[in-house]
């Protein structure tokens, strides 16, 4: 007589790495949390990557059930993103909040300037073709440090707190950050909103100073020093992505 012994177990189902949608492979981070009781899942601004969230220990069967239902989700807000492709002569690009016609002046030196050409806003480029990316992001960080800084200052100045420094950087997840030693963060493409959201952004990390959380008396802080917050915090909600999909090169 022969013992059958105890069945092998089957060789775990591997986690999903990406998600096509519309044609275009994502891909996709899944993380674990302890807290978490069901799944959430999050377009990554800019509309170039997936993250969900699940709880600990789920099968991927389960995952694979759960991207399958929100297939057609996914197609309708991914849909929303723009993908325009790198900038070019004639393209446009929204500078605080106006968009502006990309006008190359044939010249191959020299830093972009905003102007107007017969009632169009227009940012005249000069550099080859194939660095108009590179010549408007810079345009656009000097917008950013310009229209930041002062708005920080004067924020910061009213609730009394120090600011030890700015920072501007290409973020893909969140457009402003600040520590507790007083060191801020900004995403430099806040300057292609319009002025209020840039106002919004500074009044954010700048409340966080006095308040390092996202309670009550942080969001009374914010709407103190930004009356606008609400509207901005919507237009970021339904803009945001847009501005974070932008090809600079």
């Amino acid at each position: 007589m022969f013992g059958l012994g105890r069945p092998s177990r089957r060789p775990a189902q591997p986690r999903p790495s990406a998600v096509t949608v519309n044609g275009r492979d994502l891909p996709l981070t899944v993380r674990e949390h302890a807290r978490a009781t069901r799944m959430t899942l999050r377009i990554e601004p800019g509309g170039q990557a997936l993250k969900l969230t699940i709880p600990k220990g789920l099968p991927a069967r389960e995952i694979d059930e759960f991207l399958t239902r929100h297939h057609g989700w996914l197609m309708t807000r991914l849909a929303r993103v723009e993908d325009a492709g790198p900038l070019a002569d004639q393209a446009t690009i929204a500078i605080r909040g106006v968009e502006h016609r990309i006008a190359m002046t044939g010249k191959l030196r020299g830093i972009a300037e905003q102007t107007e050409i017969d009632g169009v806003p227009t940012l005249l480029v000069s550099c080859l073709p194939e660095h108009v990316g590179r010549r408007v992001s810079d345009h656009l960080k000097r917008v950013a440090r310009q229209e930041l800084e002062v708005l920080v200052r004067t924020h910061a100045a009213t609730l009394g707190k120090p600011v030890r420094g700015i920072a501007y950087k290409d973020t893909k997840s969140r457009w402003g950050s600040c520590t507790s030693e007083g060191n801020l963060a900004f995403s430099w493409r806040i300057a292609m909103a319009p002025d209020f959201v840039i106002d919004y952004l500074a009044a954010h990390e700048v409340a966080h100073l006095k308040e390092m959380n996202h309670g009550p008396d942080f969001w009374a802080t914010c709407k103190a020093l930004c009356p606008r917050t609400n509207e901005a915090k919507r237009w970021l909600k339904q803009n945001g992505s847009r501005l974070f999909a932008v090809k600079f090169g």
